[in-house]
């Protein structure tokens, strides 16, 4: 394992420092939390990222989440994100690194077509359009925005076999976004990462998969 990780750092020193501080004040401040030392990683990079303690705590993890996540990082796997956003705000040279692409449909015409036609959702019909590429199995999949498209994952998964390695799942908003993620939270064989509650959002997404990119290059 490397004493220092380089492609998942910050590209200056002063940026680094910064990074490695703000780490330092949420260890400080954070108190008491019941995580193993991998699974803190990445919950502390969430609060970074919004400088919101309370997902200590609203932070779950399936028991094999975070190695099913660095493994399939290691080995490539595709990340399927509900919007572009996740996508975007992912860092390209860390996600080049181990050669993993993200993809995303919520914008596609046909995915629009469909949600109109089947009076559904656009994230619902990404996710299937997604499965239907053959993208989900052994994927991480990224839901940050949408309750929609972690229910339509479940489905998948409950009904037609679907298997991807791990499941972000941190949808925000008021309906059916803590209900999506109660619901994950009873998947047994399926790995996954959730917020509680109605607290989510994409930037959490990326922070958690920015986190686990960082676990991997650990590894190497």
């Amino acid at each position: 394992m490397s004493k220092t990780n380089i492609i998942t750092e910050q590209l200056t020193a002063v940026g680094q420092q910064i990074e490695h501080d703000s780490f330092a004040i949420v260890d400080n401040e954070v108190g008491a939390h019941t995580y193993a030392l991998d699974a803190w990683a990445i919950v502390r990079r969430m609060i970074h990222a919004t400088a919101d303690f309370e997902f200590n705590g609203l932070t779950k993890f399936h028991p094999q989440a975070v190695n099913a996540g660095i493994q399939a990082i290691l080995t490539g796997a595709s990340i399927v994100a509900d919007v572009e956003m996740i996508c975007v705000g992912l860092s390209k040279p860390r996600l080049g690194h181990f050669g993993v692409k993200t993809h995303h449909f919520i914008a596609d015409t046909d995915v629009i077509q469909k949600a109109k036609q089947e009076h559904t959702t656009r994230a619902v019909q990404a996710m299937r359009k997604a499965h239907n590429l053959g993208l989900l199995n052994g994927s991480i999949i990224a839901v940050g925005n949408a309750p929609t498209a972690l229910l339509e994952v479940i489905r998948l998964i409950n009904i037609e076999n679907l298997r991807p390695a791990l499941i972000v799942g941190m949808p925000v908003g008021f309906v059916s976004a803590a209900e999506s993620k109660a619901a994950t939270e009873l998947l047994a064989e399926t790995p996954w990462i959730i917020t509680d509650g109605r607290k989510g959002g994409s930037t959490l997404v990326v922070a958690a998969i920015h986190a686990l990119l960082a676990l991997a290059e650990a590894q190497q």
